[in-house]
């Protein structure tokens, strides 16, 4: 991963303090630590996410569909070679979801340790998905945690001081069912980063380190086929679930498998939406930029 960030073009600077970060903090979890599919590709993004981290703050990573919020949060774990625990918040996760529960073990009732709890034990970092999807009251307990105490008081059992490496990385979009404003006296304890939306350039060197056996002429197709499918949206002709950058990939995969461009792309893309009328919107755009009865071995090889 830092040699990827070197390509990247990151603050040699920065990659300095990141290395000695890494030296100052061994982990006792090596089998926690992230190993990345994706990478995230974003030189300004990464600079403010690693500074931000390297100076002992949490962060907020915001933004729409696509933008590689998730990808950055495990990429970031990697680079640092912490240990991560993903939360994945919904509206009925409570306090003892994030810190921890009494459970009964050999006859005894024991303290069960939740992901906040051995984040802050083992120096980890928390990867606090979709935050704005829980309840205030469970957020509350996170409060000690972030800020410049940072410590975790466990209710009849004992307070526990962060480790100096524990960080958060939380993520959230806007507008998802479900989602609320996020709690000012919450959100005050991160920075955040407004995450853009991947470029070209970008998209393409993601499709090339995924798929390296596509055809450039067809990577570059399948490059303007996502950026269709955006302008779409943006213009409200198609609704965002069509904006799927998973969706594309494993569409990609599918084709490698054998399976033609045309029902890839409805397994991958066009089949998340429910409605007869989109779905006939959608396969429009694709067959503008790319036939529905390419096979593997046109789309593939040398």
């Amino acid at each position: 991963m830092l040699s990827f960030l070197k390509e990247e073009g990151v603050s040699s600077e920065l990659l300095e303090k990141l290395a000695q970060f890494r030296t100052d903090n061994p982990t006792e979890l090596p089998e926690r630590v992230p190993v990345p599919q994706f990478h995230y590709y974003g030189r300004e993004v990464w600079e403010q996410a690693i500074a931000a981290l390297l100076c002992g703050k949490n962060l907020l990573l915001t933004g729409g569909k696509a933008t590689g919020k998730n990808v950055l949060a495990e990429n970031l774990a990697a680079v640092f070679g912490r240990p991560a625990w993903n939360v994945s918040f919904h509206v009925n996760l409570d306090a003892s979801g994030l810190v921890g529960t009494d459970t009964f073990t050999e006859g005894q009732v024991r303290f069960r340790p939740g992901p906040v709890y051995q984040c802050a034990q083992h120096g980890g970092f928390g990867i606090l998905d979709e935050i704005n999807m829980a309840k205030n009251e469970a957020l509350a307990v996170l409060h000690a945690v972030l800020d410049f105490r940072r410590v975790l008081d466990i209710p009849g059992y004992d307070r526990l001081p962060m480790a100096p490496a524990a960080r958060f990385i939380a993520t959230m979009n806007y507008g998802y069912a479900g989602t609320r404003e996020l709690n000012e006296a919450l959100a005050s304890r991160f920075v955040v980063i407004q995450m853009p939306a991947i470029s070209p350039e970008n998209l393409d060197r993601l499709l090339k380190h995924r798929c390296p056996e596509l055809k450039q002429k067809y990577r570059q197709q399948f490059v303007s086929l996502f950026f269709d499918l955006q302008k779409k949206c943006e213009g409200g002709e198609i609704s965002s679930k069509a904006l799927d950058l998973r969706g594309l990939l494993d569409a990609l995969e599918l084709m490698a498998a054998g399976v033609p461009s045309g029902p890839a792309l409805d397994m991958g893309i066009t089949n998340k939406t429910a409605d007869g009328y989109e779905q006939g919107l959608i396969r429009d755009v694709m067959a503008a930029r790319v036939s529905p009865k390419l096979t593997r071995g046109e789309l593939f090889g040398p």
